[in-house]
């Protein structure tokens, strides 16, 4: 089906855009031109993202303006100020400094959107750490890994999750010496209160030389076979976490902005925390899930004026209709944004009949750090499209020779793999300890980002799917070998297969396909036994929610499971060359 391009924003909405000219800006635009719109350390001494999202606000005019407001599961709301956000994660450097923290050493955080998180996270890159976050809905195997890939030192997270998820493998992380509980007390053997250390702090901390190249933050992100990879990013990133913020989602000083993204996760730190500060803008945290008529009061009584969700979220809003919607205003909603995975043509059109605004689709990675593409307040949309490339971005699709280089596809509506030309400030600097991996991603002058896509004749880029096996759910990265290697564990399982299987709200839900060793049984009462035995062990956001028995898996002749196959097979599709398969699978 063909969408109508929905019109750009016209008359002084246009005129009141960071960037009313997409090609005008694209022409102008420099990297030198984006760094010199943000301070710097003090005497010359570096750059520093804490510095740039916390301390040049609080020592200006925006002092006293709400640099968080949060949202209670009980629905208390909390302003902390810029003022009082630079005192307080002040205090936290101080304290991780008295705890020996060394400049580069890793800060793990494991907790949900509390204030505690930001203050940890923005006080860890003060004092020269690098901070790591991780997702809190993970099961112990995913954070063990993590963290032990990480090496971490410093894990920062609550009572209930410590006892949970890492209290009985902490025998098994002979490199962390502190964990600091948001909600202890020091009581817990092992253990420091976030609050006893805070009040020990004193209010003055002063951020050491920081370079625009030293590490700041770890993501840990999936890939299709092995362990995860730690995609190194440095204090630089946030001169593109600044410019993107401001281009791509029009934030300016005076909003009220709504990232929905979970800390644990790449947006949750880019734009959950570093763009908008550094914009000087209120960024507003809600501690509670989904609930679709919290969020909508939350817009109306927050006077919501940017909004950043998800594709998975904006779904289930479809799913109940507007008439919810109806009940509530948001007439102060001026610019809404999706990222996480493609978003329908349906959900663009969908929001501005619910919300008067359309969803603007965007594209970027972890290993990109912040956005790449996008949808433009001062552009046309084109539903079911990333849009086109953020000033300072060349992209383009590019085709595999044999010889293992890369050529440009010209032609316009022909598919291959979309590429970057590297050089941006947020790019991924390594995989941490993996040289050769990371050289892999680049070929002939571009980053590769493992994407299929096509570009239109008017330099519109359109999501094709992922040119490898990981899986795109709800928002999130998830590597089937990670999910394999949980179900291999298990007594009854001699092979596991998984793959992405298609799903209308999560765009793709995790399913496996096992083959049992001798002596057990395919059932129900086995299926829902390795069904608990995979959300105990990764989490509930990482384990399958479906598992089919099969007396054989396909294999290649070398012996790898064809997760193709499974995937073809499982949804009735032409099953392409099987001649390097087994006989007899």
């Amino acid at each position: 089906m063909q969408w109508t391009p929905i019109s750009k924003q016209a008359g002084t909405e246009l005129a009141a855009c960071n960037m009313p000219d997409y090609e005008h800006a694209r022409a102008r635009f420099t990297w030198d031109a984006a760094r010199a719109a943000l301070d710097g350390l003090p005497d010359g001494r570096g750059l520093n993202i804490a510095h740039e999202a916390v301390d040049r606000h609080a020592a200006g005019p925006r002092a006293g303006r709400p640099a968080i407001r949060w949202i209670a599961r009980s629905g208390e709301v909390r302003d902390i100020s810029y003022a009082e956000l630079r005192r307080l994660t002040d205090r936290f450097a101080g304290a991780l400094a008295g705890l020996g923290l060394a400049r580069g050493d890793r800060v793990f955080a494991l907790a949900g959107r509390v204030p505690e998180l930001y203050v940890a996270v923005l006080g860890a890159l003060k004092a020269g750490g690098v901070f790591c976050p991780l997702f809190s809905a993970f099961g112990p195997e995913p954070i063990r890994s993590r963290m032990t890939l990480g090496s971490a030192k410093v894990l920062v997270t609550t009572t209930a999750l410590y006892r949970r998820k890492v209290e009985k493998m902490r025998a098994e992380l002979p490199e962390l010496r502190h964990v600091i509980l948001i909600d202890g007390d020091g009581s817990l053997p092992d253990t420091l209160g976030f609050g006893v250390l805070m009040a020990a702090a004193t209010d003055d901390f002063t951020i050491a030389p920081t370079d625009p190249e030293d590490m700041a933050l770890l993501h840990f992100t999936s890939g299709t076979t092995g362990r995860p990879k730690g995609a190194i990013h440095v204090h630089g990133a946030v001169v593109a976490h600044h410019a993107t913020a401001r281009l791509a989602l029009d934030l300016r000083p005076d909003d009220m902005f709504w990232c929905t993204a979970d800390p644990g996760w790449v947006t949750g730190t880019s734009y959950g925390i570093i763009g908008p500060l550094s914009v000087g803008a209120t960024l507003l945290v809600d501690e509670a899930e989904f609930d679709a008529e919290r969020w909508y009061r939350t817009l109306q009584d927050q006077k919501v004026t940017v909004w950043y969700t998800a594709p998975t979220a904006i779904r289930m809003m479809m799913k109940l209709g507007i008439e919810p919607i109806r009940a509530f205003d948001t007439a102060s909603l001026r610019f809404l944004a999706s990222v996480g995975e493609p978003l329908n043509p349906e959900a663009v059109v969908w929001g501005r009949e619910a919300f008067g605004r359309p969803f603007h689709d965007n594209w970027w990675q972890t290993e990109t750090g912040g956005i790449m593409i996008a949808n433009y307040a001062a552009m046309d949309i084109r539903p079911g499209s990333m849009g086109k490339p953020l000033p300072g971005i060349e992209a383009a699709i590019v085709e595999h020779r044999d010889d293992g280089s890369v050529a440009v596809i010209e032609e316009p509506d022909r598919e291959g793999e979309l590429a970057l030309r590297p050089g941006w400030p947020s790019m991924f600097r390594g995989y941490l300890n993996e040289e050769e991996r990371y050289a892999k991603c680049f070929a002939d002058g571009w980053y590769l980002s493992g994407d299929l896509a096509r570009r239109d004749a008017d330099g519109y880029f359109w999501f094709v799917g992922r040119a490898d096996d990981v899986i795109k759910s709800a928002g999130h990265l998830i590597g089937p070998f990670e999910v394999e290697s949980a179900l291999l564990e298990h007594p009854a399982v001699a092979e596991a297969g998984v793959i992405g299987k298609p799903d209308p709200v999560a765009m793709e839900i995790v399913k496996a396909f096992v083959a049992l060793k001798p002596g057990f049984e395919a059932g129900e009462a086995l299926r829902r036994e390795l069904l608990g035995h995979c959300r105990k062990r990764l989490g509930a956001a990482v384990a399958p929610r479906e598992i089919d028995f099969l007396d054989d898996l396909p294999r290649t002749r070398s012996g790898k499971i064809m997760r193709r196959l499974l995937k073809a097979r499982e949804l009735g599709l032409p099953e392409g060359d099987t001649s390097t398969l087994e006989s007899g699978t």
